[in-house]
């Protein structure tokens, strides 16, 4: 290829990967399949190719839809040791976030949510309310009629929409939020972090250091409180899966505020706070390097604030 084929697909890359991205809930998963469509942007006979983006969106679709169908992936879904890859404010994976939909579509609550539909249903749900495709275009991605896209779009806002609670976070809001969750963690008092929560919230970890085989669940305010409290209090134990005494910033993952623990430039861990009327419906903890990497090479190509807690 000439480089200005190249130039061609890289300017269409970010775009791209924040499309697979949706689709697949993982920054690896993604990177992978927008490869796999360079590789087949290289072997196509471009003199045919009308209109590039429209020709790459299919492809990337098409290709991210065949790995949501594949066995393998079906089987880690299934067994409840899969969640999304978080993504830090900023990271180009993000895509357009100009919009309510655009932002709801990219937070860890939605793209849980997603695995409930159909890869036609996600695929639909993505191009329209992410993407702003017209029903004509979705339907010639996606090789079905216009009133399927339709039908498929309304399945999907209906499952989506009456469980997604709607906040927009900045990184002033996020870091308030953060330091109360973080005061009310270290006063030793489990009333602290109970008010902080709603009366049906939720805890997801995919335990510490990741080793859990699936997601561990907590439910009512009072256990997860209790947990919280623990899990956050610092000990050598702690220390040492860590691999030493990390340092904890505030941030914002995914449109949500989020506790982040860094040690020597990487993160080892973040808890992402959901919220419904300023309160936490849901707190995920991730600490599976893998679930990680994404957001380490993002965290290490910014400037930050000044750490809440310099080390735990």
């Amino acid at each position: 290829m000439d480089t200005a084929t190249v130039a061609r697909f890289e300017a269409s890359r970010n775009r791209l990967a924040s499309l697979a991205y949706r689709l697949l809930g993982s920054a690896a998963d993604a990177e992978d399949t927008v490869q796999d469509a360079f590789l087949r942007w290289q072997a196509a006979d471009r003199e045919y190719i009308e209109v590039p983006e429209a020709w790459l969106t299919k492809i990337v679709t098409n290709l991210a839809l065949d790995r949501l169908r594949s066995a393998s992936v079906r089987r880690e879904r299934t067994v409840g040791a899969w969640m999304p890859e978080p993504l830090l404010d900023g990271d180009p994976m993000l895509g357009p976030a100009d919009t309510v939909e655009q932002r709801e579509s990219v937070t860890l609550a939605v793209l849980t949510l997603m695995e409930h539909l159909s890869p036609v249903e996600r695929a639909v749900y993505v191009l329209r309310e992410a993407f702003a495709f017209s029903h004509a275009e979705i339907a010639e991605i996606l090789d079905i009629t216009e009133s399927a896209s339709q039908q498929h779009l309304h399945r999907s806002r209906r499952r989506i929409t009456a469980s997604v609670d709607r906040t927009d976070i900045d990184h002033a809001s996020a870091r308030r939020i953060v330091e109360a969750f973080l005061a009310a963690a270290s006063s030793g008092r489990t009333d602290r972090l109970v008010a902080l929560l709603t009366d049906d919230a939720t805890a997801i970890s995919d335990g510490a250091g990741g080793l859990a085989k699936q997601l561990i669940r907590y439910s009512t305010p009072e256990r997860i409180a209790t947990v919280v409290r623990v899990g956050l209090e610092p000990s050598p134990a702690k220390r040492r899966l860590a691999g030493g005494s990390p340092s904890i910033h505030a941030g914002v993952v995914n449109g949500c505020p989020a506790l982040l623990f860094t040690l020597d430039d990487r993160v080892v861990g973040v808890a992402i706070l959901e919220l419904r009327d300023d309160k936490i419906v849901t707190v995920r903890g991730i600490a599976a390097p893998a679930r990680l990497a994404r957001l380490t090479e993002e965290w290490q190509r910014h400037e930050h604030d000044a750490p809440l807690i310099e080390s735990w």
